[in-house]
């Protein structure tokens, strides 16, 4: 994160816009056994206040607006792609 900010900061000036997305759980093989099975998934769930374990088309199109004019602006930034797990330790009772 802040190789990408002290990027952003020398490159902004030239209308070169550096930002970071920092996915969640994300249904993909390298975290297959935390979402392969029905009790993993669960489990996985708890951490996840949107209540879904993300998709890759969900850091695709994060990728696709930071790249588009719309967000123009957005400079220096890690956009958080995650159902919520940041808002962890803990949203739901546990019990």
């Amino acid at each position: 994160m802040l190789m990408m900010k002290s990027l952003a900061q020398e490159v902004a000036q030239a209308g070169i816009r550096v930002n970071g997305i920092a996915p969640g759980a994300i249904k993909t093989p390298i975290n297959q056994e935390a979402w392969e099975t029905p009790e993993a998934e669960r489990k996985l769930l708890e951490l996840i206040p949107y209540g879904r374990v993300g998709e890759p088309e969900d850091i695709a199109k994060a990728a696709v607006w930071l790249a588009s004019d719309v967000s123009d602006y957005v400079v220096g930034t890690t956009l958080f792609v995650d159902g919520g797990m940041t808002l962890y330790p803990s949203f739901q009772e546990n019990g």
